[in-house]
């Protein structure tokens, strides 16, 4: 018996438009950190450096396992 709740992988097309737009944000995350290290507000920075790389971790773990 199968759990109703799982669904399988997602399709290849899907998990690489998922990666493409965590591009997309993770580039957004990290233009505001280079914009807010260069305006002198190092916590902001460091938050948004945070986010640039999670999200480019979660962009990379949607490719690889689906």
């Amino acid at each position: 018996m199968t759990d109703p709740g799982h669904r399988g992988r997602r399709p290849l097309i899907e998990r690489v438009g998922m990666a493409a737009i965590a591009l997309v944000l993770a580039l957004l995350f990290g233009a505001v950190a280079g914009a807010a290290f260069s305006g002198g507000e190092p916590f902001l920075a460091i938050m948004a450096g945070i986010g640039c790389l999670m999200t480019l971790w979660v962009g990379a773990l949607t490719l690889v396992r689906g």
